[in-house]
């Protein structure tokens, strides 16, 4: 037992020695997953396990902290937890940065929420950030340590339980209001009737607005490796032609076009996703494919159409997006009169 105490409290001054460490752990952590977690490798799992279980200590942080004292005599001063708190933080963020990342199409609005996770990935790492300026601020680390485990369960969520997109927004959303609840008790204490109806008003308004700017966040399992638009496929080969950027109206009416992408996804993962075409920024079509995770060059699908409008010149985009709405590529192309 003794040695179990001594070990615990090595390994705690050990990490505040080198909090850089912690950082690169969860940075390297999540590397592993992203390429571990097209092959269904149970280590990919049991790290999103290991993600969601340090998020168990947050929620249950005074609960813990008074077993750790029964159970091995050792009180954990109040300097420590706030570092085992940053520490779950700092681990977090770099875990699912290389997931969002790599998924954000950065010419569009997720450039704001991949962005705003790096922000809070640099300011868990600089203490005066941490401490001085987040930490004193109750409502700002309520926001910081809400999308923190809002980005952690879109991670995590289709790994384990193998959930679409939507799906795993949606229980995102719900586990991250029902999680902030102790946060949000804190901030607004329930000492009078009138407290818990506005504590609950804020959960719902904190997953309405999760709702509202779905299309600003990146799905963070899904991605495309390869993108064409042509006039050429071969189907038997489930390759496609030369890629171009420019096509006449001639050409588009004769041939048609195809819009082609390859998406990975987690092994187990079924995925209905939308080519949505539009003209000038009005949506012309909307066409459903089917796609299942595992290929590590990913899901090849493609559109092939060959209705257009009566006069088709015009600047033309095809939206690759989830069921739930969520962006995960875009490809462009013109057509001259």
């Amino acid at each position: 037992m003794q040695r179990l105490k001594s070990l615990i409290l090595w390994l705690i001054d050990m990490a505040r020695r080198h909090p850089g460490l912690i950082a690169l752990f969860g940075f390297v952590s999540g590397v592993a997953s992203l390429v571990l977690v097209e092959r269904k490798e149970s280590l990919a799992q049991m790290i999103a396990i290991m993600m969601l279980v340090s998020w168990v200590w947050l929620t249950l942080e005074n609960v813990l902290r008074r077993g750790i004292a029964a159970r091995f005599g050792v009180q954990l001063p109040p300097p420590v937890l706030a570092f085992l708190t940053q520490m779950v933080h700092q681990e977090s963020l770099f875990f699912v940065l290389p997931f969002f990342v790599l998924a954000t199409t950065w010419d569009s609005g997720q450039l704001v929420f991949t962005g705003l996770l790096m922000a809070a990935a640099l300011i868990s790492v600089v203490d005066p950030l941490y401490y001085k300026w987040l930490a004193r601020r109750r409502w700002q680390y309520l926001a910081f340590h809400s999308l923190t485990l809002f980005a952690v369960l879109l991670t995590a969520l289709p790994i384990l339980l193998h959930l679409t997109t939507a799906e795993s927004y949606r229980l995102a959303t719900l586990i991250t209001a029902i999680l902030s609840f102790p946060s949000l008790a804190q901030t607004v204490p329930l000492g009078r009737w009138w407290r818990a109806p506005l504590v609950g008003l804020m959960m719902l308004s904190l997953g309405a607005l999760v709702y509202l700017v779905h299309t600003w966040i990146p799905p963070a399992t899904l991605r495309l490796t390869d993108v064409a638009v042509t006039t050429e496929l071969n189907n038997g080969e489930r390759t496609p032609g030369e890629s171009i950027a420019q096509l006449d109206s001639a050409t588009l009416r004769s041939n048609g076009l195809f819009a082609y992408t390859a998406i990975r996804a987690p092994r187990g993962l079924n995925e209905r996703i939308y080519h949505v075409w539009y003209q000038d920024g009005a949506e012309v079509d909307r066409i459903p494919l089917d796609i299942r995770g595992g290929r590590q060059q990913g899901y090849r699908a493609w559109t092939h159409k060959r209705n257009f409008p009566a006069v088709p010149a015009g600047r033309w985009r095809v939206r690759v997006i989830t069921e739930g709405g969520q962006l995960i590529g875009v490809l462009r192309f013109q057509v001259t009169p």
